[in-house]
């Protein structure tokens, strides 16, 4: 299928499928053990539905919105993933530039596969930056620093890791970074040649903020301890509150009383977010937390919803439901992997044209007018 007739991000998807190394796709595509989490983040978006309303005049359509005092074209933007460029070399960057090119934000992960200050370079001032917060706090600060440095003025730090998931699709696959040139890791990519010959110009990907820290390491699973922190609290995120003088979000909320300490903190915003369903398989989709999470924190603070989003429509319910921004990197990776700078481009142009679409459809003219009047008169009735 050629990308002039991918209809949805499930086409870009399937194309990325045929495209790349079954040990690389499954690094993006799978998630924490049976995957049931993962499965539900997007089934619970098809539970949730909306109400048209008509005679309204919707032959201008306005996506534009606001957050932080920036405004943006669209209502969504680019979560951090880590190690993308193993999924599909020069990812990291074909993403960042992208989003500058059509004004919406990017997160550059502290696991990219490519510097901070390259991706600020790239994103142009719609750059943010994503921080793992290491049980080595020179290791943090050195990062904070460098973040500072390339012109960063938002911090998104992720709360949800204090112990690695277990992916099942990588321990089968016997994933490591760097990858392992075994018999079957090179047979799969003699098999997706043009994965092969994109990955020897760009290089073997790997964690590129940490490589002082790798040089010294014997194991990227030594590095992983560094990076996990299973004693992050409250007094921590507090401190870096202290420290960081521009906008600061925390990432991976999903109780109401966790967004409610975030903003007594003095935190900017809040992603509520389950790690695409990588981290936890026992946990609640995002699109189902939310709703309690806005009723206590909506008005003190942005909220945006993370994982799950497959449709220019679920970034509506996600509207309706109190959310103020939404990511969707799993959309944009699948992009990116069935078709490089072109498939990124094909996958934001799914995603803009369905958003602008569905609020036609629904009878509201602009995405900040969406509210919950817009829910179906059973689900807003609903406790």
């Amino acid at each position: 299928m050629g990308l002039d007739r991918a209809a949805s991000i499930e086409d870009l998807r399937l194309r990325a499928k045929g495209r790349i190394p079954c040990f690389a796709f499954d690094l993006v595509d799978g998630g924490a053990e049976s995957e049931r989490n993962m499965r539900r983040n997007a089934e619970a978006f098809e539970e949730v539905e909306l109400t048209p309303r008509y005679m309204v005049d919707v032959s201008k359509i306005d996506t534009r919105t606001t957050i932080f005092g920036q405004s943006f074209d669209q209502p969504f933007g680019m979560p951090p993933i880590g190690m993308l460029n193993a999924f599909w070399p020069g990812a990291d960057l074909t993403l960042a530039r992208l989003c500058k090119a059509q004004n919406i934000p990017y997160t550059a992960s502290s696991a990219s596969s490519t510097t901070l200050e390259a991706l600020a370079d790239a994103a142009d001032g719609n750059g943010w930056f994503q921080l793992y917060v290491s049980s080595d706090t020179n290791v943090t600060e050195g990062l904070i620093a460098r973040a500072e440095a390339a012109g960063y003025t938002t911090l998104m730090v992720t709360a949800d890791v204090p112990a690695a998931g277990k992916r099942d699709r990588d321990i089968r696959n016997q994933l490591a970074v760097p990858f392992r040139f075994t018999p079957e890791v090179i047979f799969q990519c003699m098999c997706n040649p043009r994965w092969a010959l994109t990955s020897l110009k760009h290089g073997t990907p790997n964690v590129a903020n940490y490589a002082d820290l790798l040089q010294s390491a014997t194991s990227y699973a030594e590095v992983q301890k560094t990076l996990i922190t299973p004693g992050f609290t409250w007094d921590d995120l507090k401190h870096l509150r202290e420290r960081w003088k521009g906008r600061l979000l925390v990432k991976g909320i999903l109780h109401p009383q966790d967004a409610v300490t975030c903003a007594e903190l003095g935190c900017d915003g809040i992603v509520v977010s389950n790690h695409g369903g990588r981290q936890v398989d026992f946990g609640p989709p995002s699109i189902e937390a939310l709703p309690a999470i806005a009723d206590a924190v909506a008005g003190r603070m942005t909220i945006i919803l993370d994982s799950g989003i497959r449709r220019g429509a679920d970034i509506l319910r996600a509207r309706a439901l109190g959310a103020d921004f939404t990511f969707a990197g799993r959309a944009f990776a699948y992009g990116v992997g069935a078709g490089g700078d072109a498939g990124a481009r094909r996958a934001f142009e799914i995603l803009q044209l369905e958003l602008v679409r569905a609020l036609g459809q629904l009878g509201v003219p602009s995405f900040e007018a969406v509210g919950p009047s817009a829910l179906s008169t059973v689900q807003a009735a609903t406790p």
